[in-house]
């Protein structure tokens, strides 16, 4: 009985060493451009990566009155998907809430 416990043991040790999927490699993303600007009356920034993502997005303060401020942000970003699609939200935030848009780009597509 103590050799079918140690025989089963060792199989189970056996399955468990066994190599993993392994992931494919991934590939560094580099920054190929950054811009940012913050002043009293908002800010700005955009960037670019080299794996075809973006964003910008601009804040200006708004005075809407009894001493109540707030920012207004209108900005974008995108990406590219794990299907090859180029998605693109553009979105606005503001006394309404956030208003976001997609967009959904099929590379070779005809605009």
């Amino acid at each position: 009985m103590q050799k079918i416990v140690l025989v089963a043991l060792a199989m189970v040790a056996v399955a468990l060493a066994a190599p993993q999927q392994q992931q494919p490699p991934q590939h560094e993303v580099y920054i190929l451009k950054q811009d940012s600007d913050v002043n009293p009356e908002g800010y700005n920034f955009d960037f670019e990566t080299s794996d075809g993502t973006a964003r910008q997005e601009t804040g200006t303060l708004k005075d809407f009155g009894d001493n109540h401020k707030a920012i207004e942000v209108n900005g974008s970003y995108k990406y590219v998907g794990t299907d090859g699609l180029v998605y693109t939200v553009t979105f606005t935030a503001d006394e309404h809430g956030f208003q976001p848009q997609e967009h959904v780009e099929h590379p070779g597509a005809q605009q």
